[in-house]
């Protein structure tokens, strides 16, 4: 069934009072935003999947907000939303078509909530910089409005009712969550971001990564071994004074060294979309990086002179992406892929339409180097004047980047070009110049004795300026409600310390309550991406068990006043966020595992031999039991040998497990445990399992 609906102003106040929004219910009445004053509905029906729920669809008159409403029924509801906050406006479809771990829908309704998304505002929402448009309304206000008149819905479905609600996001959603909820009253009840960056976090934690990934392409494979269990330990064994001193640098700016065993596949991220703004705001940096005293361009005998390339050609062949699959050539980055996530919603921005080019090739051979990214300059023909990133080189093949369909579609062969990597590799120390107030420890790598930069700063830091434009405003820890953050020990993208930037705003404002109000959670082998699978298995677990619970504890935390588990247990480190190797001191959520062969991280055996193996596993106090265990290990990634968990010596805190494993082939092997905890020790839940895994090396001879 289909019908429109249209709430006059005066309704919709009404409605807000009556549904427990306006003091009657005492929840603090929210300032009406009167861009979002006649909402509509275009589509009301039941639906049976991913689970059975009332589906509504709508948005507001004279906007292009839109959103999607996922109502449980009657009897499974339990008066609380959960909203999910992309991020970047997106679409509010995108949780559409998911099942089980990932499917936010079925777990809102496994939890109580009704589940809410939106498209931040839709075109409203693209509040950049000389648009014209309030960032606000894409940063918070259109998911804002949504939320509020979901209010409105629920008391229609299910009578008047105080409804608390709580908003959810990572990366650019978790700027987003957080500029939201310290910037409305009454909206949300608290919130969980996840895999936040700081202020300072663009473009610098890309800078500094792609510098290193330059400078130490081919040591990556003895940096990871020497990280890996039974390794030396020293990632800085074997490197020459530049290789030692990029290491050093990025370390220190907070990249997770044990992220890196991840080289090969890496890439340059949300890069590519962030540079032309860098070029934009900061054009004349990039003369200066060649020219001027202090900047690494200007010292002839450095590496950067080596990897530039300017070098004139022309086009002689267009090149679709079944031509680049052919070629053995990697394919461009497409729009649209993994949509709304918190590692990839940067792929929706821009991007080529079906159908067009993703490369080209040009008449003269390619300088043979490790090429990270560069600027292709139209010179001839109908896109003379327009440049397009280009991602990858190989002999005469370029590969481009997210690129604009209305200039590739004007490139014809026979056009002049220049492929320039200069100011590609300009920006890739682009931090060194943008040094931060002192709160930002990880930039006393570039201060003297006295606290000044050593190197040339720019006239403005761009972070700011960047966060901005996806929260509508700074972070300042101040907000009403609570707060559950999440970070990742290996993101590689938002660094772990930056959480910890925000814990310590919050502590500001909060002071000796901090904690009646806020909680931080690190997991551990997990990296950015809010995926099932996030990557390889064998080095990663997804963390999407350890937002549902959060959003579970936070739920209680609000109406029933039960404190989640203790914060995580950490200190910063030269950058680097370092925890405790067991859970009890650790705390937290999730559990440790330790893993060893023959009583070691690292042994030897022979082949037809039995080894055996020993895995202790332990939880935080109060936090669930351990409900499966599996081991991988040859390292296959689909860890065949499932754990009899009834068969291990249980403690209070964990089980320690024991088995034997015969290797047939010689060879260097990493066996992985998986395991997963649960609450309240359900086997059979998709959701809300605190995953974690623990490594260690076997060379069988």
């Amino acid at each position: 069934m289909k019908r429109k609906k249209i709430f006059s102003p005066v309704m919709l106040c009404l409605l807000l009072w009556i549904t427990g929004t306006g003091p009657l219910f005492g929840q603090v009445r929210a300032a009406q935003d009167t861009m979002f004053n006649a909402p509509y509905i275009d589509i009301d029906e039941w639906r049976d999947k991913p689970v059975r729920h009332h589906y509504i669809h709508g948005g507001f008159k004279g906007t292009d907000t839109r959103f999607s409403f996922y109502f449980p029924p009657k009897e499974k509801y339990e008066g609380r939303f959960f909203q999910y906050i992309t991020p970047v406006p997106d679409n509010e479809n995108l949780s559409q078509g998911f099942a089980g771990e990932g499917d936010k829908i079925g777990f809102s309704v496994a939890s109580g909530a009704y589940f809410i998304e939106s498209n931040g505002g839709g075109k409203d929402g693209a509040g950049m910089p000389g648009s014209g448009i309030d960032p606000k309304i894409g940063a918070y206000r259109a998911n804002a409005a949504c939320a509020q008149y979901s209010r409105i819905v629920a008391a229609q479905l299910y009578g008047p009712h105080r409804t608390y609600g709580y908003a959810f996001g990572g990366s650019g959603g978790a700027y987003r969550t957080i500029g939201g909820l310290e910037n409305t009253d009454g909206v949300w009840d608290g919130a969980v971001p996840y895999v936040l960056g700081s202020p300072m976090a663009i473009p610098n934690v890309f800078t500094v990564r792609i510098h290193a990934m330059r400078i130490l392409h081919d040591k990556f494979p003895q940096i990871v071994d020497a990280l890996e269990p039974g390794g030396s330990g020293d990632m800085f064994a074997g490197l020459n004074d530049e290789e030692r001193q990029a290491l050093n640098e990025v370390t220190r700016m907070g990249f997770p060294p044990r992220a890196w065993f991840a080289y090969k596949t890496m890439g340059l991220h949300a890069f590519p979309v962030l540079y032309p703004g860098v070029a934009m705001a900061d054009s004349k940096y990039f003369k200066d990086f060649w020219t001027l005293p202090g900047y690494l361009g200007a010292d002839p005998a450095t590496s950067v002179h080596k990897a530039r390339i300017v070098q004139r050609s022309k086009i002689t062949m267009s090149i679709t992406a079944e031509l680049a699959t052919k070629f053995g050539l990697l394919p461009a980055e497409t729009a649209g892929q993994a949509r709304g996530t918190a590692d990839a919603a940067w792929k929706s921005i821009g991007g080529a339409e079906g159908g067009m080019p993703v490369g080209f090739q040009l008449d003269d051979t390619l300088p043979g180097i490790d090429f990270l990214g560069g600027d292709l300059f139209i010179k001839s023909g109908a896109a003379a004047g327009k440049k397009l990133f280009v991602s990858h080189i190989a002999g005469n093949k370029i590969i481009l980047g997210n690129s604009d369909a209305k200039v590739l579609a004007q490139i014809k062969p026979g056009d002049e070009v220049i492929l320039d990597n200069s100011d590609f590799l300009a920006a890739q120390t682009y931090h060194r110049h943008q040094v931060p107030g002192k709160e930002y420890k990880v930039w006393d790598q570039f201060r003297d004795s006295t606290g000044k930069p050593i190197y040339p700063q720019r006239p403005m830091l761009l972070g700011p300026l960047f966060t901005q434009a996806a929260s509508g405003v700074l972070p300042n820890g101040k907000f009403k409600g609570k707060v559950i953050l999440l970070g990742s020990l290996l993101d590689s993208e938002a660094f772990p310390w930056q959480q910890d930037w925000y814990r310590l705003k919050v502590k500001e404002n909060f002071g000796d309550s901090t904690d009646d109000h806020f909680r931080i959670w690190f997991t551990d082998h997990a990296n950015h991406g809010d995926y099932v699978l996030p990557g390889d298995p064998n080095y990663l677990v997804s963390y999407l068990g350890v937002l549902q619970q959060a959003l579970r504890d936070l739920s209680a935390w609000v109406e029933k006043g039960i404190a989640p588990p203790a914060n995580t247990n950490y200190k910063i480190i030269d950058g680097q966020v370092v925890v405790p190797s067991n859970a009890a001191d650790r705390k937290g959520i999730q559990p440790t595992v330790i893993v060893k062969a023959n009583g070691s991280a690292s042994t030897e055996a022979l082949i037809n031999r039995p080894v055996q193996f020993t895995a202790v596993i332990d939880l935080p106090a109060n936090t669930g039991k351990i409900v499966s265990a599996t081991w991988d290990f040859e390292g296959s990634g689909t860890f065949p040998v499932a754990v009899n968990l009834t068969t291990g010596d249980f403690t209070p805190s964990g089980v320690t497990l024991k088995t034997t494993y015969t290797f047939t082939k010689p060879g260097i092997y990493f066996p992985v445990l998986r395991v997963a905890s649960q609450r309240q020790g359900d086997k059979k839940t998709p959701y809300t399992l605190i995953k974690n895994l623990g490594r260690m090396r076997v060379v069988v001879k």
